[in-house]
C-alpha cells in the first residue's frame, strides 16, 4: 500500500485528512479512487491503514480501518555524529544513514572538516536541504519516524549531545582489536541509546578520541582498512541494523 506522513492535527478521531501536494499526488499521479487503501504514517511510529473516503481538490479524507505501531524501527536509538565531510558527501550520509535506521544525525564541526560553516543564512539553507534528504528516505523504506537532522555543532556541543545517551562509540584508525571491538558493538545493540562518532575527511584528531573517551564513549576498529568518511558510519550502522532486526 502507498504511504503518506501526516502530522498529528490531521487527524480527527475516526477519520485523517490529507493535504498539500500530497493531495495532487493521490489525485493525479496515484489516481488513487474513493475505497482505495493507503497507509498514513504519523512520523512518530504508528501506522493508521486507511481507506480513501472522498478526494477534492485539496483535501483527501481517510477512514481509519486499523491503527498499529509502524514494526520497521530498530529498539536501539542511534545518533549519527558525523564530521562534515566536502561537497555533496553529507547529501549522500544522511540518505544512507536514515535508510539503514539512524534515529537523528548530527553534523558536527570537527577540527579536519575543510567545509567551515559561519553563516547563519547558509547554515539554515543547508539544514532544511538535510532535512528533506532524511524525510524523502525515511519515505521510501518505510521508516515509522523521520529522522532528525540537526543544524551543526561543534564538537563540544556534540560531546554534550552524547552525554545524554546511554552508550558512545568513536570507531578509529589507530585502534586495533577486533574481538574487543565486537563485544563492545553487542553491548551497544543492547542500549536504549547509543551514539557513533565518525571523522570527516583526514579522519579524527587524538584529542578528539582522548575527549570522546574521557565522556565514556568506547573506541572501536572496523578492520585492518581505512574507511572513507562516507563509508565508515555505514558499515557500523549495518552491522547494528542487523543485529538489531527482529
Amino acid at each position: 500500500m502507498y504511504r503518506f506522513y501526516i502530522g498529528q492535527d490531521q487527524i480527527q478521531e475516526d477519520e485523517i485528512h490529507i493535504l498539500d501536494s500530497d493531495v495532487n499526488h493521490i489525485r493525479n499521479v496515484l489516481r488513487l479512487e474513493p475505497g482505495d487503501w493507503l497507509v498514513a504514517c504519523d512520523g512518530e511510529g504508528t501506522d493508521y491503514v486507511c481507506r480513501i473516503q472522498s478526494l477534492s481538490p485539496d483535501d483527501v479524507t481517510l477512514s481509519i480501518e486499523k491503527k498499529q505501531e509502524s514494526g520497521t524501527e530498530l529498539d536501539t536509538r542511534i545518533t549519527l555524529f558525523q564530521g562534515i565531510p566536502k561537497k555533496d558527501k553529507m547529501e549522500f550520509i544522511i540518505q544512507k544513514a536514515v535508510e539503514l535506521g539512524a534515529y537523528e544525525i548530527v553534523p558536527v564541526m570537527m577540527k579536519r572538516c575543510v567545509v567551515k560553516l559561519s553563516e547563519d543564512k547558509k547554515i539554515k539553507k543547508k539544514t532544511e536541504r538535510w532535512q528533506a534528504i532524511a524525510e524523502a528516505a525515511a519515505k521510501q523504506c518505510d521508516r515509522g519516524i523521520i529522522p532528525v537532522v540537526h543544524e551543526p555543532v561543534t564538537m563540544e556541543q556534540a560531546f554534550d549531545m552524547a552525554y545524554s545517551l546511554e552508550y558512545n562509540m568513536i570507531p578509529y584508525e589507530l585502534q586495533d582489536g577486533i574481538q574487543v571491538s565486537r563485544q563492545i558493538v553487542d553491548e551497544a545493540c543492547a542500549k536504549e541509546s547509543v551514539g557513533i562518532f565518525i571523522g570527516p575527511e583526514g579522519g579524527l584528531e587524538k584529542d578528539e578520541v582522548d575527549r570522546a573517551v574521557a565522556i565514556g564513549a568506547k573506541p572501536i576498529t572496523l578492520g585492518k582498512r581505512i574507511l572513507r568518511t562516507e563509508t565508515a558510519g555505514m558499515a557500523l550502522l549495518s552491522i547494528m541494523m542487523f543485529q538489531l532486526q527482529k
